[in-house]
């Protein structure tokens, strides 16, 4: 079969493709063909060398494909986003991999293999910050920092299924995420912003897909007893703020970190999300796909986009 890999950290180019012996899945294990695999831009900082991932290493953590062989049930229509892949163990950027039977998630119908393996780390991180930390409800109003990104989009429509109100937050008043309102956070005081569009009360829930500078200014958003999610951190991962006005506020600090997710868990997200792809409740991005042979330039694309509803996929 064929595989992407790099033996060094660097740009995309470091990146080959190379011919390998078929895996063998192991007890309990399934054997998956891949028809279609996600590239996230933590795939080109993992390429890059941000996560320190052991070498050589194949790179890829979304997918979807069929099972072909082991402990599932062959032609299973499959989709995933395993823990770790890509960065401590062999990613999905390949024909073929195997992995633990207990992470396969079966395949919206609704959607096809790109669209499926367009979902993944977007989708995932969103629903784990809004859904399972924190535990949005209907009628609540959350601020979404970095709303036009990938991860704020996925937000925005999980957060809209759940029958709540969404402030977005973002470099541009151009809206592709589907928010009620966007806030420019170039010429504007955010927090100033948000009291203004909620009455003076302030977001019950924010979630930070941003960091650094508008972190305190996020923070400053939320209502009496509100809660902010955490999720990364651009240009200064050191932040500060009034502790003082932070617990005179009760507000809560949480953080998410998809990386330390089970495949379980991440299964089980996945079942969760299906039923808003089936009711078309949730959307996929849109898609451009790439041969296996293009996934240089597949990268270079990734990497290069800002603030684009596009997924880029490779077509193994």
């Amino acid at each position: 079969m064929k595989r992407l890999q790099f033996d060094k950290y660097g740009s995309p180019d470091v990146l080959v493709l190379r011919e390998v012996p078929l895996p063998e899945p192991g007890p309990d294990e399934a054997l998956v063909r891949i028809a279609a695999a996600g590239i996230n831009p933590s795939d080109v900082k993992n390429v890059a060398g941000h996560f320190n991932s052991p070498l050589p290493r194949v790179p890829g953590r979304d997918f979807a494909g069929v099972v072909a062989g082991g402990a599932a049930p062959a032609g299973l229509e499959v989709w995933g986003s395993g823990p770790g892949f890509g960065v401590v163990r062999d990613g999905v950027h390949c024909e073929y991999v195997t992995m633990p039977a207990a992470w396969l998630s079966a395949k919206p119908a609704s959607l096809s293999m790109e669209q499926a393996a367009s979902v993944g780390v977007p989708y995932v991180t969103a629903w784990s910050a809004l859904v399972r930390a924190g535990e949005v409800q209907p009628g609540e109003t959350v601020l979404v920092v970095g709303v036009s990104g990938a991860v704020g989009r996925a937000a925005t429509q999980i957060a809209h299924w759940k029958g709540a109100k969404v402030i977005g937050a973002s470099t541009s008043t151009h809206n592709p995420s589907g928010a009620d309102a966007v806030i420019s956070t170039i010429d504007t005081e955010l927090d100033q912003e948000v009291r203004l569009l909620t009455e003076g009360k302030g977001v019950d829930l924010v979630l930070d897909a941003v960091g650094g500078a508008l972190f305190e200014p996020a923070l400053r958003s939320l209502r009496p007893g509100g809660r902010q999610i955490a999720i990364t951190s651009f240009a200064d991962r050191r932040v500060s703020f009034d502790l003082i006005d932070f617990y005179r506020n009760r507000s809560r600090l949480l953080g998410v970190n998809t990386m330390a997710l089970s495949g379980p868990d991440t299964a089980e997200i996945l079942e969760e999300l299906r039923p808003g792809f089936e009711e078309g409740r949730l959307l996929p991005a849109e898609v451009t796909t790439w041969p296996l042979e293009d996934a240089i330039r597949a990268y270079e694309a990734t990497a290069g986009q800002k603030g684009t509803r596009t997924k880029h996929v490779l077509l193994p």
